[in-house]
């Protein structure tokens, strides 16, 4: 009988400490980096100033730090459920500041999942978080608006 005891003491406290692997743990995708589209890259034509590239890639995720010449963009997404995808375009400026060299790594070809999902945590189902903020703000009153006291007449 004691050593039944023992086991089904063991058997529980196994399943226990291992419970998360049965049932599953939830994971998200995790995206990093600047994202980088081929259209996006398609844009680039050599002769481009920093300001033009800035307006069409965004601000570069690094700078080589002993050349502000070359710029790199590199987006990464682990996919919870799958692998790892990244991207990265390396752009070269001449000594002027006109984009001169474009260099892609990884498939542009296809495009990325990207989450719309801003909030902080999960979103519940059919919740709008929106809705629970006011529509119109109240209206501060300030000397200028607030209501001026009107004189009071008294008859004698």
């Amino acid at each position: 009988m004691q050593k039944l005891t023992r086991i089904i003491t063991l058997s529980v406290a196994l399943t226990v400490v291992s419970g998360c692997s049965y049932v599953g743990v939830y994971k998200r995708d995790i995206p990093q980096g600047n994202l980088v589209t081929e259209q996006m890259v398609s844009q680039l034509q050599p002769g481009m100033t920093q300001d033009q590239v800035v307006y069409v890639m965004g601000r570069p995720l690094m700078e080589a730090p002993f050349d502000a010449n070359q710029w790199d963009y590199v987006y990464r997404l682990d996919e919870a459920y799958g692998g790892v995808e990244q991207r990265r375009v390396t752009l070269t400026f001449d000594r002027s500041g006109r984009l001169s060299n474009v260099q892609q790594q990884g498939n542009f070809s296809r495009d990325l999942p990207v989450s719309s999902n801003q909030g902080l945590g999960p979103a519940l189902e059919g919740a709008d978080p929106l809705d629970a903020l006011p529509t119109e703000r109240p209206q501060a009153q300030t000397p200028d608006t607030a209501p001026t006291p009107q004189p009071v007449i008294q008859a004698e």
